[in-house]
Formats: structure tokens, sequence, C-alpha cells
């Protein structure tokens, strides 16, 4: 946890975004490293989290971090709870709690007490195509 904070400081005093860092392990080794970028990238996606996926992704060459841990500053939003997931990451040990964030201005909270999308299904049978194509690829790889 120690090197997640230390990550959390860098981005913070270089202004590349909020005070959040991020570290992968596998088999007790730190795998990647990385701290917030949203203001940095312009690109608000780029979570700490987010940003040592990618990171961890790109060094071991796969998507499926299986076996991996991941140490962040702060219990991670949805967006990023969604990509540990997708990542097969199965341990997440956290610091600040989501009301933390919501302390200091974020808006962690919203995602969890607020309805703030309006889901509309529009054109699904054309929607459907290239799953259906999916579907019947035969070299396509499961995720």
């Amino acid at each position: 946890m120690q090197k997640a904070i230390k990550e959390a400081f860098i981005g913070l005093l270089k202004s590349h975004g909020g005070p959040f860092g991020a570290v992968i392990v596998k088999s007790g080794k730190i795998i990647a490293k990385a701290h917030n970028q949203v203001l940095k990238n312009s690109d608000p996606t780029a979570h700490a989290e987010i940003q040592a996926i990618r990171k961890a992704s790109k060094k071991l060459q796969t998507f499926d971090l299986s076996g991996c841990e991941i140490y962040t500053t702060c219990m991670p939003c949805p967006m990023c709870l969604g990509a540990i997931k997708w990542a097969n990451i199965k341990t997440v040990f956290y610091g600040a709690s989501s009301k933390d964030a919501d302390d200091i201005g974020f808006r962690d909270k919203d995602f969890y007490e607020k309805e703030f999308l309006e889901f509309k299904q529009i054109a699904r049978e054309e929607c459907l195509k290239p799953f259906v194509a999916w579907s019947a690829k035969e070299d396509r790889v499961s995720y």
C-alpha cells in the first residue's frame, strides 16, 4: 500500500489528477504502479486502477490478470470495479472509502445513491448482427 500512496503523491504533485494511486502485485512482486491521470490525459477513464491494469496487461501480455491483487488508495469507483472484474483480479486492498472521496469533492457517492442515467434501447436487431457473427467465429477468444 505504501507504493500506491507514493504513486498518489506523484500524481498529486504533478497535477496529473486526483489523489489516487494503485499497484498490481502477482506472486509478491509488483507488476505495475500508476496514479490518476484524468487531468494530464484529458481522459475521464484514466483512474489509477485503470492505468495500473493497462500497464500490468501490457507487461504480462495478457488481458487476464488472474492471480494478481490490486492495492489502491481509495475504494474503487464502479468503473474501476468493472475493470478489475474484467481483468479477473480477485482481491482488492483499499485505503480510503468512497465517503472519504465524496468528502473531498469526488462524485463516487452519486454512483451508489442516485439514478444518473436514462437507458433507452434502440436498434436491437441490427446491433445483434455482430453478436451473431462473433458467435459463429471459430477462432474467437473468450474473455
